[in-house]
């Protein structure tokens, strides 16, 4: 018996219907973010272990899928595309105006336990600016991220903005003589409150001389002693966005490259967790490259955003015709008289010369079976290529309307419609 093969737990395969999907979730990312003015870049899927280590510690390694190649260099499939960024923006940050406003849309590759809007393969789309100390450039990616969110077909029923500032929060810690690395722990404490048991949160705070009360009053209390939260909200306020946004000193992101500023895209109406999710990272770009360059940026992953597109009744919507549309053709050309194969043949590289989505039988069929064909291909016209010819036949399949054409003027004659 022939072995069979399935996809590695944490893999996926895309079919057309899939890929269609995908294509949507890919095509709305890049129109936003061009809207805004970013360009595309891409970095390598395989990176030197080290890079990841320099920017995570030696842990990350348990995370990822790392091997020793040819060259007996330690290398691992990319997690992860900041460190990348961070390399090449030092590498040749005298060749590019600053800001840097860069996306990326790529794959990546993490060792983890595989669940619903988690695996090991996954999509992400990247989006930073570099070389910007103004806080407005925080502002301009929550902007970017909320018009993401809209475009896709969510409206404020569906999702909100949770901004925070992990500076307010090391500066809670100060006051309360945290110092050294009990400020990254307290953060730690702090980013995984909502994931844990009270009374362990309770005793955690306890070793660092806090009580829950005191963290809870600064959670409520908090931003307004945070200048960069306020001039954010500004911002987003006078760009007629802020109702989108929320103020949520809790979210403070356990990565500890952040520096400032933090947010995250969380779902309010299927229960959710968050589908996106970025921050300031001033100090990155001297970590991996030597280079003093202020950074912030945002993420998000394909596959929660897809989830919640599925889960959503509008964005579903959207989605389901882009998926038809992207199966679908624009002409079928009907071979009515099998002598005329060749005029049909060059009828139908005609279209596609001129960018029509165009099918025709590869094998000799009757008419009807043709047209079964056109229906089941989604597409709107047939083109019927017959004994009459030069004289051609365009029927909409929408309606079933028929008129006349010369092979000439076809062009012409489908463009305006």
């Amino acid at each position: 018996m022939a072995q069979r093969f399935q996809t590695l737990p944490g893999f996926r395969d895309f079919f057309p219907d899939e890929c269609a999907a995908r294509n949507h979730v890919f095509e709305t990312w890049r129109r936003v973010a061009r809207c805004y003015g970013f360009v595309e870049y891409e970095g390598p899927i395989l990176e030197p272990t080290a890079l990841y280590q320099r920017k995570s510690g030696d842990e990350i390694v348990n995370q990822l899928f790392c091997f020793e190649d040819k060259g007996e260099r330690d290398v691992s499939m990319r997690p992860e595309l900041t460190p990348t960024l961070a390399r090449m923006a030092a590498a040749r940050q005298r060749d590019f105006r600053k800001p840097l406003r860069w996306f990326s849309i790529g794959q990546f590759f993490r060792y983890e336990k595989h669940q619903k809007g988690r695996g090991r393969e996954f999509y992400q789309f990247n989006c930073d600016i570099l070389g910007e100390d103004s806080i407005l450039a925080d502002a301009e990616l929550i902007a970017l991220a909320i018009d993401l969110m809209r475009a896709f077909g969510f409206d404020e029923n569906d999702f909100r903005i949770r901004v925070s500032d992990r500076n307010a929060w090391v500066d809670f810690a100060t006051r309360h003589g945290i110092e050294g690395d009990n400020v990254t722990a307290f953060l730690q404490i702090i980013d995984k409150m909502e994931r844990t048991p009270e009374d362990k949160v309770s005793e955690q705070l306890a070793d660092l001389g806090l009580t829950l009360a005191m963290v809870g009053d600064f959670i409520v209390s908090g931003a307004a002693s945070s200048e960069p939260i306020q001039k954010i909200l500004a911002d987003l306020a006078a760009r007629g966005v802020g109702h989108f946004v929320e103020v949520d000193l809790s979210i403070v992101r356990g990565l500890a490259y952040y520096t400032g500023p933090v947010f995250e895209i969380f779902d309010i109406s299927k229960g959710m967790r968050a589908v996106a999710g970025g921050g300031r990272y001033d100090q990155l770009v001297q970590l991996i490259g030597g280079v003093e360059m202020s950074a912030c940026g945002f993420a998000m992953g394909d596959m929660v955003i897809t989830d919640l597109i599925r889960e959503t009744a509008a964005p579903n919507a959207r989605l389901e015709a882009a998926v038809k549309d992207g199966q679908s053709v624009d002409v079928y050309v009907v071979l009515a008289d099998p002598e005329k194969q060749g005029e049909a043949a060059a009828i139908a590289q005609s279209l596609r010369l001129a960018g029509m989505r165009t099918l025709t039988s590869l094998a000799a069929a009757k008419v009807p079976k043709q047209f079964q064909a056109a229906e089941q291909s989604g597409a709107r016209l047939a083109i019927v290529v017959g004994s009459e010819y030069p004289d051609l036949t365009i029927r909409d399949l929408r309606d079933r309307r028929e008129w006349s054409s010369r092979p000439e003027g076809l062009i012409d004659a489908l463009c305006g419609l």
